[in-house]
């Protein structure tokens, strides 16, 4: 029996990439592929290089696939390799070169925080890519993707502090940009 391939579960799916399937990969890439470009114009400075990670990120996807064992979501497994491909593009660029440690340097925040969960998704990604890439990336890893800052540091391949440091910057940037194009925030 023939499953129309609209049907397909992720496992049949993953099964028939695995057979090298094209279609099947082809499906994958368009079931999944918006929701992973998401991901990667949160690390990106613009559609332009969030398209390349996604290429490259999917290129890592169907290479790794048979690594994927159905133990948890397979999406989040995908959005895993994904994240980890924006942040291997980001440390190949070194952008990482300018930053300081927070022991260098002292920055005094005042922020509110539930502004940014009142924006919408959209008005965010606008924003999140405005800001430095450095700091762009701690912010998602801390606040998107639930990385604690040790994780970070080891990821990225920084100290804690710089870690901490980043994402302190990262807030306050964010609270001057919603300051400046009066998004509603108010201090």
């Amino acid at each position: 029996m023939t499953i129309e391939r609209r049907d397909m579960s992720n496992e049949q799916l993953v099964e028939a990439c695995l057979k090298g399937d094209s279609r099947a990969q082809k499906m994958l890439f368009e079931k999944f592929g918006p929701k992973l470009l998401g991901v990667c114009m949160r690390y990106s400075r613009n559609q332009e290089e969030a398209q390349d990670m996604l290429q490259d990120g999917f290129v890592k996807i169907f290479e790794k696939l048979v690594s994927y064992k159905g133990e948890g979501s397979f999406e989040g497994w995908m959005r895993r390799v994904m994240v980890n491909t924006c942040l291997d593009e980001i440390r190949r660029t070194k952008k990482y070169q300018g930053n300081v440690d927070i022991d260098d340097y002292s920055y005094s925040l005042t922020t509110n925080e539930t502004v940014l969960s009142e924006l919408a998704a959209k008005d965010l990604l606008k924003i999140l890519q405005q800001i430095p890439v450095g700091y762009r990336t701690v912010f998602n890893l801390y606040v998107i993707e639930g990385y604690s800052h040790k994780e970070i540091a080891e990821e990225l391949e920084i100290t804690v502090s710089t870690s901490k440091s980043q994402f302190s910057r990262a807030k306050a940037m964010l609270r001057d940009i919603l300051r400046t194009q009066k998004l509603g925030y108010e201090s």
